[in-house]
């Protein structure tokens, strides 16, 4: 009798957020359930319990019989899974949960995350390009990571090799946001593994993967919407005609992110989706300073320096005059040839500050006059 009138008496506890979360998984995770497939049963059924009722009613006047959703032990094997790593389940609605993704039409509609997560309230700009990037395309990566992480912006990137992890690398200390096509814990390629383990423990790793899934090609597409998602603007620092940076910055494009490239060498093959891109009418970065300005500057500024620190800082250089950079240019070229000359020596050769020489030397690199090679060296192109 005590048994059935407890049973009798009391109303079913309303799911918990937990629940919630579980549930959503496993509409997410159920077979022939895409996100918009998932977005419409849950418009149309209120909740993710109910969505998943109705999964089987679905399914089978579609023509699909015997229609069973994702078991509940593999949705829980799943959050067991990311809490053995360290990783946190974030669904849309969360605290946690970026904004800026909730006005893309394929959103994730679950992220797991692996690090920092504040880094997603953080404004965010993607850097991206070629993986057989150019010794001059992965300092450019850098120098813009730094100097975005300087102006108060996180960088988020995939973790590639090339580009992605130039700007990761440089970033770390700063802000940087790894969007993976495989669970958060599968590093690609392995060569970036120590770059990912430490991105996990000062930046932050997001996937829309179960933890411990290998990528496959398919992936890499879908991630790619991601990263631009999150950023307020893609910057392409090299990328060839065809390629998966230029499909990110397709999926920018239709975002309503601002999409720009860095200019490259008419010649290189390796900057030629970054002319098209400008060709087409992306805007032009040829520093930090163009991204910053334009999109505008963030609402939370860096705090100015005390100004003791200021004081003891060492002056800017003047700028130089056209003049004198194009008598600086063609110093260096007439110290150049064919055969290699190191750096080093080149600066102590001209006698003029390493400061000054190091963005003529950029400069001359990317009018295709010198080339540098492996070990520091530089020659002349005849």
């Amino acid at each position: 009798m005590t048994g059935d009138y407890s049973s009798s008496t009391h109303p079913p506890l309303p799911p918990t957020a937990e629940d919630d979360r579980l549930n959503r998984l496993r509409l997410l995770r159920s077979r022939r359930v895409g996100v918009s497939t998932y977005r419409r049963m849950l418009a149309e059924h209120g909740s993710a319990a109910a969505a998943l009722a109705a999964l089987p009613r679905v399914a089978e006047a579609a023509g699909v019989s015997s229609y069973r959703p994702c078991p509940e032990q593999v949705a829980r094997a799943e959050l067991e899974a990311g809490r053995r790593i360290g990783a946190r389940l974030i669904v849309q609605g969360d605290p946690a949960w970026p904004d800026a993704l909730d006005d893309l039409p394929d959103a994730p509609p679950l992220l797991w995350a692996l690090g920092d997560l504040s880094l997603l309230s953080r404004p965010l700009v993607a850097l991206v390009g070629a993986r057989n990037a150019s010794s001059l395309g992965t300092r450019m990566a850098a120098k813009l990571g730094r100097d975005l992480g300087a102006a108060g912006y996180a960088v988020v990137s995939g973790l590639a090799r090339g580009i992605d992890a130039a700007a990761h690398r440089a970033t770390l200390d700063t802000g940087t946001v790894a969007v993976l096509a495989g669970g958060v814990d599968v590093h690609y390629p392995t060569e970036n593994a120590d770059l990912g383990r430490q991105i996990a423990q000062t930046g932050l790793i997001v996937s829309e993967q179960p933890p411990g899934l290998q990528p496959q090609a398919r992936h890499f597409p879908a991630r790619n919407r991601i990263i631009s998602g999150l950023a307020r603007a893609v910057v392409v620092v090299e990328a060839a005609a065809r390629s998966g940076s230029l499909i990110t910055a397709r999926n920018a494009l239709d975002q309503g992110r601002e999409v720009m490239a860095v200019p490259g060498h008419p010649f290189d093959a390796r900057a030629a989706g970054c002319n098209m891109l400008i060709r087409d009418g992306a805007i032009l970065a040829r520093s930090a300073a163009d991204v910053v300005e334009a999109l505008g500057p963030i609402a939370e500024t860096a705090p100015a320096l005390p100004l003791e620190t200021a004081a003891a800082s060492p002056p800017e250089p003047a700028p130089r005059s056209l003049r004198d950079t194009a008598a600086l240019h063609a110093q260096i070229l007439s110290r150049l040839g064919p055969a290699p000359v190191a750096e080093d020596q080149l600066i102590r050769d001209l006698k003029v500050r390493a400061t000054e020489v190091g963005p003529a030397l950029v400069d001359l690199e990317l009018e295709g006059a010198i080339q540098r090679q492996p070990g520091g060296l530089l020659s002349r192109v005849v």
